[in-house]
C-alpha cells in the first residue's frame, strides 16, 4: 500500500513539473530581431533652387555635401520609406545660376547677406518627422538653417519604384520656404531696393539615387 502510495505521489510531482515547464516556457519573452537600417551616402549630389522676386525668378544650382539618407528595412509591404531620416549641407558658395547673364547674376546671390554670412555657415537640412501622405508620397518635416539661423520647414518626398520592386530606387524632394522667415530680404540685398511683394519664396528640388 505504502509503494502505490508513494508512486502516486511520484506521478503527480512529475505531472507538476511538466505543467510548470509548459507555463514557463509559453510565458517567455523572445528579444525582438535587429531592425537592421539601410544607409546611403550620396556623392556628387546636386540640387536646384530659385527664388521668386517680384514678377522674376532666379534659377540656379548648388553642391550638395555629406547627404544621409537612412532608412530602416520593413518586414511588410507599406510604403518602404515612412520611415526615412534625411540630413544635408549645401555650400553657398557653389551656387551657379543657370540662365541670362550668368556670372554677373551668380555674383549677387552670392552677395553677403543673402544666403552666406561672415562665417561661410553651409545650408544645412535635417529631418524630424515622416509622415506619409499616399502611396510613396511623403510629407517630411524638418530644421532648416541658413546663415547659421534654424528654422522648422516642410517638404514633400516621392518614392520612385518599379511595380514589382519593394524598395524605391529613387527619391525625389522638393518644397519652398520662405526667406523673410530668416530676414532676408532678395530684392533689397541683391538689387539694392525692396519690392512690395510680402513673400520671397525660395524654391527647391533634389532627385537622389537610392542604390
Amino acid at each position: 500500500m505504502k509503494t502505490i502510495k508513494n508512486r502516486i505521489l511520484l506521478v503527480g510531482a512529475l505531472l507538476v513539473i511538466v505543467l510548470v515547464s509548459g507555463f514557463a516556457k509559453s510565458t517567455s519573452t523572445v528579444p525582438p530581431k535587429e531592425i537592421k537600417e539601410v544607409r546611403e551616402t550620396v556623392k556628387n549630389q546636386t540640387i536646384n533652387m530659385f527664388v521668386t522676386h517680384g514678377h522674376c525668378s532666379t534659377p540656379f544650382g548648388g553642391i550638395v555635401n555629406d547627404l544621409k539618407v537612412d532608412i530602416p528595412v520593413r518586414m511588410d509591404a507599406g510604403n518602404p520609406l515612412e520611415n526615412m531620416r534625411i540630413s544635408f549641407e549645401v555650400d553657398p558658395d557653389s551656387f551657379r545660376v543657370c540662365r541670362g547673364d550668368e556670372a554677373d547674376l551668380t555674383a549677387r546671390i552670392k552677395t553677403k547677406g543673402v544666403f552666406i554670412n561672415d562665417q561661410n555657415d553651409n545650408i544645412t537640412f535635417r529631418t524630424t518627422n515622416v509622415f506619409v501622405m499616399g502611396v510613396d508620397w511623403y510629407q517630411i518635416n524638418g530644421m532648416m538653417s541658413i546663415k547659421g539661423v534654424e528654422r522648422e520647414v516642410k517638404f514633400f518626398a516621392t518614392g520612385i519604384r518599379d511595380s514589382y520592386k519593394s524598395m524605391s530606387s529613387e527619391l525625389v524632394l522638393q518644397g519652398q520656404v520662405n526667406l523673410l522667415d530668416w530676414g532676408i530680404d532678395y530684392d533689397k540685398l541683391v538689387n539694392g531696393q525692396s519690392s512690395n511683394v510680402p513673400t520671397k519664396w525660395l524654391y527647391l528640388n533634389m532627385k537622389i539615387e537610392l542604390s
